[in-house]
C-alpha cells in the first residue's frame, strides 16, 4: 500500500467561476489559475502523484502551457489515475478536505463525492470530501483565498 498527501491553495477573484470537485457553486467569485482552478482535485492529483513519487501536477500540466488554459481539472484527474493504474495501483480510498470561509458548501457534497467517485472509476463510499472555515483567521477566513488538504491510500493491483 502506498499513501500520498497534497495540498493546494487560490486566491480568489469577483467573476471567476467556483469549479469545486467539477461542481460549479454559484458564488460572485472562484479560485483563480490557469485552469479552472479546481482546488480540492489538484490537491486530490497531487497526493495521487505523490503516493507513488511521480512529482506534482506543475510537472504534469504546468502552468506555462497554453494548451491547460481554463483546462477541466477533472479530465487531468482522469490523466494522473490513467498513469497510477498503469503502475499497477489502484485507489483504496480518498480524503479530502476543502478550507473556505464561504460560500457554503455542505449542499454540494454529495455531488462532488459522485463527481470524484465517476472520475475514478470507483464507489461513492471510496471518497469523502469536507468543508471546513478558519474561523475568519488568515486568508482563507478572510474571504483573500481557498485551500484544499487531500490524503489517498492506494493499493497494488
Amino acid at each position: 500500500m502506498r499513501i500520498g498527501h497534497g495540498y493546494d491553495v487560490h486566491r480568489l477573484k469577483t467573476g471567476r467561476p467556483c469549479i469545486l470537485c467539477g461542481v460549479l457553486i454559484p458564488s460572485d467569485f472562484g479560485p483563480d489559475g490557469h485552469s479552472d482552478a479546481d482546488v480540492p482535485v489538484h490537491a486530490l492529483m497531487d497526493a495521487l502523484l505523490g503516493a507513488l513519487a511521480l512529482g506534482d501536477i506543475g510537472k504534469y500540466f504546468p502552468d506555462s502551457d497554453e494548451k491547460y488554459k481554463d483546462a477541466d481539472s477533472v479530465g487531468l484527474l482522469k490523466i494522473v489515475y490513467g498513469d497510477i493504474q498503469a503502475k499497477g495501483y489502484k485507489l483504496s480510498n480518498a480524503d479530502m478536505t476543502i478550507v473556505a470561509q464561504n460560500p457554503k458548501l455542505s449542499p454540494h457534497i454529495a455531488d462532488m463525492r459522485r463527481n470524484i467517485a465517476a472520475a475514478l472509476g470507483c464507489g461513492v463510499e471510496q471518497i469523502s470530501v469536507k468543508a471546513t472555515t478558519e474561523e475568519k483567521m488568515g486568508f482563507t477566513g478572510e474571504g483573500l483565498g481557498i485551500s484544499a488538504h487531500a490524503v489517498v491510500l492506494l493499493e497494488k493491483i
